[in-house]
C-alpha cells in the first residue's frame, strides 16, 4: 500500500510540474505580452516600455522566466495582477470559497438525483420507469450548460419568481439555480453509472445466494450490492467534483456570480495574463489533488488496485 502511495503522490508532482510548464508556454505563445496589456493604446516612449520590460523580468531568457516563475510558485506568490495591482493569490482565495460552495451544492443535488433515478432504473430493469428514466438521463446529459441556466432562470426567476437570476450570496435562495444547472447534466450520469453498475452487482452469484436465503430485497440491495456497486462510481465522482470546480465559468458568468470561473473569464477579457496563469494553475492544482485522493479511496475499497 505504502509502494502504492509513493507512486501515485510522485505521478501527482510530474503532472503539476507538466501543467505548469504548460501554462507558462502557452502565456508566452499568447501574441501581445503583459507590457502591452499594461500600456494599452497609449503612447510611450521605447525607453519607458524597456524599462517596464525590465521591471518584469520579461528581458531574460525562458528558461530563467520559467525558473522564477515556479519558484515563486512553490512559495504560494503567483505574481501581481497587472490591471488592478493586487496579487493574484489572494484574488484567487478571495473566490474560492464562492465556487466551492457552488461545486459542492452541485455535487449534492447530483449525487441525490442521479442515485434515486440509478436505483430505481435497475430495480425495474426493463420496465417502463427503466426506459423512461434512461430516456430522461441522454436528454440531460445532451443540453448544454448555457442553454439549461437560461430555462431554469426563465421558469423560475421570469415566470415563477421563485428564485433570483442573480446570484450574490451562498444561502439556498442565491445557490439553488446555478447550483441545478451544474447538477443536471451530472446527475444524468451519475444514474446510467449506478444503474449499469447495480445491475452488474445483482447478477453476481453471492446476490443470488443472499436472495436464496430468505434475505428481505431491500436487505440485499443496501448491503450487499450496494457498497460493491459504489466502487466504481467512487473514482468517478470524484472527478465530477474537480469538473464542478474548473467548469464552472459559464454558470459563473451567466448569473453574475463570484468565483473563480467568473474571475478566470474577466481576466481572459481584460488580457490580465498573471490572473490568467494563477487561476489555471490552482485549478490544475485542485484537480490532481481530487484525482489522487479519489484514487487512494478507491484502492481503499478495491484491494486489488494496490498491487497494480
Amino acid at each position: 500500500m505504502y509502494s502504492y502511495l509513493f507512486r501515485r503522490f510522485l505521478t501527482s508532482i510530474l503532472v503539476l510540474f507538466g501543467v505548469s510548464m504548460l501554462v507558462f508556454s502557452i502565456i508566452h505563445l499568447v501574441p501581445g505580452d503583459a507590457v502591452t496589456a499594461i500600456l494599452g493604446r497609449q503612447k510611450v516612449s521605447a525607453e519607458r516600455v524597456a524599462e517596464l520590460r525590465a521591471q518584469l523580468g520579461l528581458d531574460d531568457p525562458i528558461p530563467v522566466q520559467y525558473a522564477r516563475y515556479l519558484s515563486d510558485a512553490l512559495r504560494g506568490d503567483l505574481g501581481e495582477s497587472i490591471r488592478n495591482y493586487v496579487p493574484v493569490s489572494r484574488a484567487i482565495a478571495e473566490q474560492l470559497p464562492s465556487t466551492f460552495a457552488l461545486a459542492l451544492s452541485a455535487l449534492a443535488i447530483a449525487l441525490a438525483l442521479g442515485f434515486v433515478l440509478g436505483l430505481a432504473a435497475a430495480l425495474r430493469q426493463g420496465s417502463w420507469l427503466d426506459a423512461t428514466l434512461m430516456a430522461i438521463s441522454v436528454s440531460g446529459m445532451s443540453v448544454p450548460t448555457f442553454w439549461l441556466g437560461l430555462l431554469l432562470i426563465m421558469l423560475f426567476s421570469v415566470q415563477l419568481r421563485w428564485f433570483p437570476s442573480i446570484s450574490n450570496g451562498n444561502d439556498f435562495a442565491n445557490l439553488f439555480l446555478p447550483a441545478l444547472t451544474l447538477a443536471l447534466p451530472e446527475a444524468a450520469i451519475i444514474a446510467r453509472m449506478v444503474r449499469a453498475s447495480m445491475l452488474d452487482v445483482l447478477g453476481q452469484e453471492y446476490v443470488t445466494v443472499a436472495r436464496a436465503k430468505g434475505l428481505h430485497e431491500s436487505s440485499v440491495v443496501l448491503k450487499h450490492a450496494m457498497r460493491n456497486a459504489l466502487i466504481p462510481i467512487v473514482t468517478f465522482v470524484g472527478l465530477q467534483m474537480a469538473y464542478l470546480l474548473g467548469g464552472s465559468a459559464i454558470v459563473e458568468t451567466m448569473f453574475a456570480r463570484q468565483g473563480i470561473g467568473r474571475l478566470a473569464v474577466d481576466a481572459i477579457n481584460n488580457r490580465d495574463y498573471p490572473m490568467v496563469q494563477g487561476v489555471v494553475l490552482v485549478v490544475a492544482v485542485i484537480y490532481v489533488a481530487i484525482n489522487t485522493f479519489t484514487d487512494i479511496a478507491y484502492a481503499f475499497l478495491n484491494p486489488k488496485i494496490r498491487l497494480k
